[in-house]
């Protein structure tokens, strides 16, 4: 295995890198590897956070959803002279 250093991190990104290894649960290599793996698609699929989201209505859900939008389709002749 190769080991990297990272020099000049900013304190946003490195108050960041250890807010996520807290929630986590892992130590901050670890973290960071996952990360960085997550993040260039290797080993595991790119992900952008929103998998969670992604199937989650039932089809009279969307429906409700896709009803509630229709009117935003119409369009007002009066607005458009």
């Amino acid at each position: 295995m190769k080991a990297i250093t990272l020099r000049n991190v900013p304190p946003d990104l490195a108050e960041a890198l250890n807010r996520e290894k807290r929630r986590r649960g892992q130590s901050l290599n670890r973290t960071a590897i996952d990360l960085l793996k997550q993040g260039l698609g290797v080993g595991t699929p790119r992900s952008n956070g929103l998998a969670h989201l992604a199937g989650g209505w039932s089809d009279m859900r969307a429906r409700e959803f896709e009803a509630a939008l229709a009117p935003l389709d119409e369009i007002d002749p009066e607005m458009w002279k």
